[in-house]
């Protein structure tokens, strides 16, 4: 079997896309991911001092919120991360939970170790909203 020069520069690109995806979208090593019911008693046992963090844009966060829960937008995390102690649990959700496992993902790069995140986002939430 002979490979053209186009075959193997389509395969190379299609081997660097999924390691993209994967990147993007695989598992957070060290990751909690809760199930909506798991989500909610981690949080009712959890230390006072542990942070609740939403990812969601600050108009997504007005519609309704988990109570107690900080906003700090998956967009200005990287620039806000003075405001999150590292010595704290960090309990994160978003709408899906896509944006939450990313915000892991970068909370896990920069030396965070206590993280979690609500399984399928707020839209999986069963518990009281703030508003």
């Amino acid at each position: 079997m002979t490979f053209n020069l186009n075959t193997i520069i389509d395969i190379a690109i299609a081997a660097l896309v999924l390691w993209l995806l994967y990147l993007q979208f695989g598992p957070v090593r060290g990751l909690r991911t809760l199930p909506a019911r798991e989500f909610n008693r981690a949080l009712a046992e959890a230390p006072k001092e542990a942070l609740l963090l939403d990812v969601r844009e600050a108009g997504e966060f007005r519609r309704g919120a988990i109570p107690k829960a900080v906003n700090i937008p998956l967009s200005a995390l990287g620039r806000r991360l003075g405001e999150i102690p590292k010595d704290r649990s960090v309990y994160l959700y978003c709408q899906s939970g896509v944006r939450s496992k990313r915000a892991a993902r970068l909370l896990k790069r920069k030396g965070y170790s206590r993280i979690a995140h609500l399984k399928g986002g707020i839209s999986a939430w069963n518990g009281e909203q703030a508003r």
